[in-house]
């Protein structure tokens, strides 16, 4: 499956609620799910995969390595570990979860190791999440641009992240944008709730409409079944240039994720 741009997110769901979260997604049709080692979730988002009747070769699943296994003799076997949980022989996407900086694994060490994954036929492709530019340009001096499929970082219409974004498109790596709804902060904006009354949307829709629009790719998450089915019709929301201007306005670079030791120095 080539890269999708809009699946289904499962940060923060555990359990029963990861499972039936992630079963109902693909009943409305979402063929890409992201997860993550530090989630644990994974074994629930395998175990709904499995039960779902979808064919592999028809799904596209990211995860994440943690920091704890960026080294060369961790990562590919922490790797076989999630495959496990995931009940599956590849993932189509792996990230480097955080960089980390100063946890005693040089970039170098995990890019490459993250790259012999590849080659192992561990995952189909690789990438990164929450590097800033020179990071980026330190994993690409590692393996190269073309290797890195897509740097995901958080974005919304309140941290649009303008100089990182401009980067990665000159680079040819693709943006995968998530907290894209920021903590449903972006849920009360009046400017959004505007945009959405104009196009008889909601405000969730117009704010992942605005991320598809600039070419991002979406994860939103939800355990309820009506938001999850809402979310799926931002791709057919399509906003025009006064609304993408209007949004571009609401910049405030307000992050809502930035964890000390895992973070790196924002752009």
């Amino acid at each position: 499956m080539t890269f999708p741009t809009f699946g289904v997110g499962t940060f923060r769901l555990t359990g029963q609620a990861a499972v039936d979260s992630v079963s109902t997604a693909l009943e409305l049709g979402y063929r890409a799910v992201d997860t993550a080692q530090i989630y644990g979730n994974e074994a629930d988002v395998g175990k709904a995969i499995a039960e779902s009747g979808v064919r592999r070769d028809d799904l596209f699943v990211t995860t994440k390595i943690w920091t704890d296994n960026y080294s060369r003799r961790k990562l590919v076997p922490s790797l076989r570990e999630s495959l496990d949980r995931l009940r599956m022989d590849h993932v189509d996407l792996t990230l480097i979860h955080w960089p980390a900086p100063g946890n005693g694994i040089e970039l170098p060490e995990y890019m490459e190791a993250l790259a012999e994954a590849k080659s192992l036929g561990l995952t189909r492709q690789i990438g990164i999440s929450n590097f800033n530019i020179d990071l980026t340009r330190q994993a690409i001096a590692a393996v190269g641009a073309e290797a890195i499929a897509t740097n995901q970082i958080e974005l919304s219409p309140y941290l649009q992240n303008a100089r990182l974004t401009a980067f990665l498109a000159e680079q040819g790596i693709r943006v995968t944008s998530y907290m894209t709804l920021a903590y449903g902060k972006v849920l009360a904006d009046p400017v959004l709730a505007q945009i959405a009354e104009k196009h008889r949307a909601t405000v969730a829709q117009v704010a992942l409409a605005w991320a598809l629009r600039l070419g991002y790719a979406v994860i939103p998450s939800s355990t309820k079944r009506e938001n999850l089915a809402s979310n799926l019709l931002a791709r057919d929301l399509h906003l025009d240039d006064d609304d993408m201007a209007r949004i571009a306005r609401l910049e405030r670079n307000g992050r809502e994720v930035s964890p000390d030791g895992l973070a790196p120095v924002w752009d």
